[in-house]
């Protein structure tokens, strides 16, 4: 149960890359926003994400969902 309660209070960014889809947990802040990048911050740090038309599927305080055809993720 210990385990399970660490989980879902992490503040640890997560991405989860599946089906053409990037699911980007616990981030601080959008940066830019556009159909081919889209750049987050995480403490400071940037996340980049570069693609083709590139959408947001959900979009939550902490939480981003990113369809398209993604490239590259650069941390």
């Amino acid at each position: 149960m210990k385990k399970i309660k660490e989980f879902i209070n992490s503040k640890q960014l997560r991405l989860n890359y599946i089906d053409n889809k990037l699911n980007v947990v616990n981030y601080d802040e959008i940066v830019l926003l556009t159909d081919e990048k889209i750049i987050l911050t995480k403490d400071k740090k940037v996340i980049i994400i570069k693609g083709l038309n590139l959408t947001l599927l959900k979009l939550l305080e902490e939480e981003i969902l990113i369809n398209g055809s993604i490239k590259t993720i650069e941390l």
